[in-house]
């Protein structure tokens, strides 16, 4: 017998031809369904805005079965008007301003996504036109969809005819922040519809990483007296300041550092690398942080047809070269959950035996935490196949020990390369600083590549200056381990699961009947504290799982104050929801 495959749900964008079907089921849904209008004998509903209005529809067999109307910038007035004042409205009405309407499914389709996908359709036809902010006045009994989009209710409520509505509005900004938790899902629904809008189903992907902390200290840095008043633990930044010879040296020559080129090739800086780290000078390749190296190096030594192993969960960055910049094959080592995310080293050495082009292993990781132990990997990188050009990434090894780091193994090998950071540890993430040690042979292949003054001359001052003052830096990862095991303690009293670690941040999954990631990440960003959703890093955390850097004792009690009170708010809507 052969089997029927499921109609393909389309979206596009409904043209002439389509207002008609759409302006009758405005009359079913609106006048005959929920009486928000009077019956009319037309049998169909239109206004002024559809002369300036955008539609998107939905279609299954060619049928439309749900819509969505998009009001732009430049239109006589909005829907909005007609019920509130501009001047009572926290958000300005400017070019960037798109409203949103009219999202409707026909009844016998509202058990499948149609209202979830029209909405994201509707976000990504803003998104393409450079919109800043969608505005809207959703029917209370499909709140949830919009809710799950982004869009915060400002709790004012309008009345029409026999319906409810609620005004709600988010910025583009704030859209992207909830839709990274779901990228499983859109992947899924990718495969599943067709996709007919003019735009691509998502756009060009930028890595994401935290900082969203700065949206609110003004996008040009206007409202910087401010920060004391922000917690940024959506970035791994260390709590404590750089070492005190740093900051004298940089602020006794600042405006000479400001105004001087630096050494074009950071010679210095790479005499006292090499020297607090016991390799020849050969063996490192200064860079102006991690991802100038991890963008130069990946994109240099691999192609469209390199196959490359990852541990999963892992440093977002990595997947993003290798898939969308470099457009290569990466494959997935899954560390499991119930195992507290550990490497198994008997495991990543069975991988090994597939002969990859290349395996990056951030160890520590990011963003579990974990770590595997210098003898044990070096065991198994011992044994890597020649052909297999391996990268550790050491960002965060002096959490691990002062005897973890695989610099000297590296520069030994034929095929080990380190990333060395020197933002987190050193406290120097505002320089831009880090290097690559390993076989000089290998870093000879890169030099080409490396543009003259990689390095600020400010951001090599600081490195020189922090590698001479190994006593305060050891004092404050020894500090870190006492307030991370603390604030785990207190994480853990919160109904939090906390992930093991060695590092200055802590891997949480939440828990019980509480909100998901993102609408808690919401709800703390309100009281100044920024999380980073950690499904946002690695969809395979899931949407429930958040990452917390740690701070100082003071700042690590606020935090344990605004969660708690998160958490207790009323629930988020669920992913499964469907209007």
């Amino acid at each position: 017998m052969t089997q029927v495959e499921p109609a393909k749900l389309t979206l596009d964008l409904a043209g002439a031809d389509d207002r008609e079907v759409i302006y009758r089921l405005r009359h079913d849904v609106y006048a005959r369904e929920l009486g928000q209008h009077a019956e009319n004998p037309e049998g169909r509903l239109q206004d002024a805005l559809d002369a300036y209005n955008v539609y998107l529809g939905a279609r299954l067999r060619g049928r439309i079965v749900g819509f969505v109307s998009l009001t732009p910038p430049g239109s006589p007035r909005y829907s909005v008007d007609k019920y509130l004042a501009r001047e009572e409205l926290p958000f300005p009405f400017d070019d960037g301003l798109h409203e949103v309407r009219l999202l409707t499914v026909v009844e016998e389709c509202r058990g499948l996504p149609v209202a979830g996908l029209l909405m994201y359709a509707a976000f990504r036809w803003v998104e393409a036109r450079g919109g800043t902010r969608l505005v809207a006045i959703g029917r209370r009994e499909v709140l949830s969809v919009y809710l799950k989009a982004g869009m915060q209710p400002l709790g004012r409520e309008v009345r029409s005819g026999a319906v409810t509505f609620e005004l709600l509005t988010a910025t583009l900004e704030q859209i992207r922040r909830r839709l990274a938790s779901y990228q499983a899902a859109l992947r899924k629904y990718e495969a599943r519809i067709d996709w007919r809008l003019p735009m691509p189903f998502r756009a060009p992907e930028a890595c994401l990483h935290g900082g969203s902390f700065f949206t609110a200290l003004g996008e040009e840095f206007d409202r910087l007296d401010e920060k004391a008043a922000i917690i940024n633990a959506d970035v791994l930044d260390a709590w404590y300041p750089p070492a005190p010879g740093v900051v004298a040296a940089l602020r006794e020559h600042l405006p000479w550092l400001l105004q001087t080129s630096p050494p074009t090739g950071c010679e210095g800086m790479v005499r006292a690398i090499a020297r607090a780290r016991g390799v020849a000078p050969a063996c490192i390749l200064p860079g102006g942080g991690s991802s100038d190296l991890i963008f130069l190096a990946l994109r240099e030594w691999l192609s469209p047809a390199s196959h490359v192993l990852l541990l999963d969960p892992g440093y977002g960055e990595y997947a993003h070269v290798l898939e969308n910049v470099v457009g290569c094959r990466a494959d997935r080592l899954p560390l499991a959950r119930e195992d507290g995310y550990a490497l198994a080293p008997e495991r990543l050495a069975d991988a090994l035996e597939r002969a990859y082009d290349m395996l990056i292993v951030v160890n520590p990781n990011s963003p579990t935490g974990r770590h595997l132990p210098r003898e044990a990997l070096e065991e198994v990188l011992a044994g890597a196949p020649d052909g297999t050009r391996v990268w550790v990434d050491e960002t965060y090894v002096e959490y691990a020990g002062p005897d973890q780091s695989l610099e000297r193994f590296a520069a030994g090998s034929a095929n080990v390369l380190i990333c060395k950071s020197m933002s987190k540890v050193y406290a120097l993430s505002g320089a831009r600083a880090a290097y690559l040690c390993g076989p000089a042979a290998l870093l000879q292949e890169l030099r080409r590549y490396t543009p003259p003054w990689a390095v600020s001359l400010l951001a090599q001052v600081a490195a020189v200056q922090a590698l001479q003052d190994g006593e305060y830096y050891r004092a404050r990862y020894a500090e870190t381990a006492e307030l991370r095991e603390r604030l785990a303690a207190e994480l853990q009293r919160l109904g939090l699961e906390v992930m093991p670690s060695v590092t200055n941040f802590l891997l949480c999954h939440l828990t019980g009947d509480g909100p998901e990631a993102a609408v808690l990440l919401d709800r703390c960003r309100d009281r100044s504290l920024f999380l980073r959703d950690a499904g946002s890093i690695s969809p395979r955390l899931g949407s429930r799982s958040v990452r917390i850097a740690v701070k100082d004792a003071e700042t690590n009690r606020r935090m344990v104050e605004i969660l708690e009170t998160a958490l207790a708010g009323s629930a988020g809507p669920s992913l499964t929801d469907e209007p």
